[in-house]
């Protein structure tokens, strides 16, 4: 078939006139894709009028789109349900994950400071300390016990004094 290209801006000629010299076009092109058997082919243009047709209710049709409608509404539903869900759990597991690494970042920090604590509260360090700032041992009888009974010999408790240094030392470079 011959394509003939009609415009809307051709003027003069008519829509007849036109289906007449495509027909013959097509005719004049037959033989040759056909190879030498003719086949006539018509156009005939054909002219519609609908005006006055009008579309009938069907109340089976608008029940079952109402049907579907609600099913396609509930499985939507019921899928963003499931979503919600999903990555809830998804953001839950990775919050648990950076706590379980925040709990082992305190519980390094905390074997940390008990290291420094037991490295702080070493008696022989606190007595170089002590003795560095003046301080002297206790004399016997200095230290008092709140739970000890009292000896009959010394009824009255005795408080701690700061013995001054006997000669000022110069500090050992380490």
């Amino acid at each position: 078939m011959a394509a003939a290209a009609t415009t809307y801006f051709e003027t003069g000629r008519s829509i007849r006139s036109r289906a007449v010299e495509r027909n013959t076009d097509v005719l004049a092109s037959q033989p040759a894709r056909r190879r030498g058997v003719r086949t006539p082919e018509f156009y005939f243009t054909r002219h519609f009028d609908n005006t006055r047709l009008v579309k009938a209710p069907d109340p089976v049709r608008v029940r079952e789109m109402r049907v579907f409608s609600a099913a396609v509404t509930v499985l939507f539903t019921l899928i963003m349900f499931y979503g919600l869900q999903h990555f809830s759990a998804i953001e839950k597991s990775y919050r648990v994950e950076s706590e379980k690494q925040q709990l082992d970042q305190l519980r390094e920090e905390n074997r940390q400071l008990r290291l420094s604590e037991a490295q702080l509260t070493q008696p022989s360090r606190i007595d170089s300390m002590a003795r560095q700032y003046g301080l002297a041992s206790p004399q016997p009888g200095q230290v008092v016990h709140p739970n000890a009974a009292l000896d009959s010999t010394n009824a009255a408790p005795s408080l701690a004094q700061i013995a001054p240094p006997a000669a000022p030392q110069a500090a050992p470079i380490q």
